[in-house]
């Protein structure tokens, strides 16, 4: 399964403007034998929570459906990052997996929300659990950055069987260490291929680690950018999962009768 995933510097609270930025870097770097490509989360406004109420009223489904027809013109799968959806009164951070049609697979809503951003003061977190999708016949799953120092929602993916974990974030360079270990611990441990796109650049005054990779189920990372804005492109062989599960088997070793509840 062959993947690209985009390293972005968005321009806070302009979607038009990062919407033509995405179609651009579709044109230059899509071609036909691409099947899933991986956005950033909140690629469409970044952090921009004071405005992100007004903006969601004129935007966010808006560019949902931009997405839905990305996926069609370019013949791709779409792991559209994460976007700012208002319903009611609520903000949330929703992760939207579109097919090669135009149909949107799946939808997650961020559960964890960052104190450090103050995140809970505008976003809501999400109401629902953490579900497999398919993409191309492929058990797959998404989180949103901070999700990322939660391994129980993981493991939650990993024991429905999913191959492949999706980690769109807005990580900070000040944490880029954590970014780096989590990533290869989630892949090692949950023996599956963990994609991640982050977005570079300097957003009100936080500067973001970049270091989007690409890490197969052994822990090892296939490709890695450092801040540059960029693009990954790599081949997932798929049948890695299912003999590594085999050679060292932890699911069969679990005893989840002795672990305590959470």
């Amino acid at each position: 399964m062959n993947y690209l995933v985009f390293q972005m510097d968005l321009e806070i609270g302009k979607p038009e403007e990062n919407r033509r930025t995405i179609e651009n870097w579709l044109k230059m770097n899509c071609s036909d034998d691409i099947d899933v490509v991986v956005l950033p989360e909140m690629w469409s406004t970044g952090y921009a929570l004071e405005e992100l109420r007004e903006i969601c009223k004129m935007d966010g489904y808006q560019s949902i459906e931009f997405l839905q027809s990305m996926a069609k013109k370019f013949n791709v799968n779409l792991v559209g990052g994460s976007i700012a959806i208002l319903e009611g009164q609520d903000i949330f951070n929703r992760a939207v997996i579109i097919n090669r049609t135009g149909e949107i697979v799946h939808r997650y809503d961020k559960m964890h929300l960052v104190p450090m951003l103050n995140e809970p003061e505008f976003l809501s977190g999400g109401l629902n659990q953490v579900e497999v999708f398919e993409l191309e016949g492929v058990r797959m799953g998404v989180i949103i950055c901070y999700d990322l120092r939660f391994p129980e929602i993981i493991r939650d993916l990993a024991l429905q069987g999913i191959q492949v974990l999706h980690v769109v974030a807005e990580w900070p360079l000040a944490r880029k260490n954590h970014w780096n270990t989590l990533l290869r611990a989630r892949a090692i441990e949950n023996q599956m291929y963990v994609v991640a796109s982050n977005i570079t650049g300097t957003k009100l005054e936080v500067e973001f680690a970049g270091c989007s990779q690409i890490i197969d189920p052994w822990g090892d990372i296939i490709l890695k950018l450092d801040q540059e804005v960029g693009e990954l492109k790599a081949t997932l062989d798929l049948h890695k999962v299912p003999q590594i599960r085999k050679e060292v088997p932890i699911f069969e070793s679990r005893v989840p009768e002795m672990y305590r509840k959470l």
